[in-house]
């Protein structure tokens, strides 16, 4: 039997990691909403649209206010992570290196949920997908630049296929980052001994288990 109350804590997640992570997931937050309320004023895929009831500005007008303010949140909070990340060396301890054997081994325990946890520390797995995400967010960073202002980025704009390509890219990366933070809800939510650890920095143990955490 393992016991029930909590047994140790220790540091796993810087204080400025811990603050960008969730200004982070409020501007991610804004800017999805309000983008398929941007969306729905002209659809892309014929007639399909977004409900209304999960979208954010009431108008086109007001969503374009929304989705530029987070837009504006989500770039200066990310500089503020990248040039910490950066300069501490957290990027490179959490997310290198990446090695194709390591991806497909832990991909493999992964489905078999033979998958180890250990707080603090990511799996070929997660590297990837951290990696893959913040690809992913350059792209949509230049693809909205191209859709914005199609005319002062007109190379920008050619380069991703004209303006209503850049729209589909834009999409496309959206929808990505968005199966991303589902994928990563889902995952705290059968795990959720990870979720104090990025609210107040360590980790609360109710005892061992083995847990995937993507």
């Amino acid at each position: 039997m393992y016991p029930s109350s909590p047994q140790a804590e220790r540091p796993i997640h810087p204080l400025v990691v811990r603050i960008t992570h969730w200004v982070n997931a409020l501007a991610m937050l804004i800017m999805i909403t309000s983008g398929w309320r941007i969306y729905n004023a002209s659809p892309i895929f014929g007639d399909w649209a977004f409900p209304k009831s999960v979208t954010l500005g009431g108008w086109l007008g007001g969503a374009l206010q929304w989705h530029f303010a987070g837009m504006w949140l989500l770039v200066a909070n990310g500089l503020v992570y990248l040039t910490y990340g950066l300069i501490s060396g957290h990027l490179r301890r959490r997310l290198t290196p990446l090695r194709p054997r390591e991806i497909g081994h832990d991909f493999v325990a992964a489905l078999r949920f033979r998958l180890p946890h250990d707080p603090g520390v990511y799996n070929a797995v997660q590297r990837l997908l951290y990696v893959a995400v913040l690809l992913i967010g350059i792209v949509i960073v230049l693809s909205g630049l191209a859709i914005w202002k199609p005319v002062q980025f007109a190379p920008l704009t050619a380069l991703m296929g004209g303006y209503d390509t850049a729209r589909i890219v834009h999409f496309l990366a959206m929808a990505g980052i968005a199966g991303f933070v589902a994928v990563h809800l889902a995952l705290v939510l059968l795990v959720p001994r990870t979720l104090p650890a990025m609210i107040i920095g360590r980790e609360i143990h109710f005892g061992r288990n083995r847990v995937v955490k993507l």
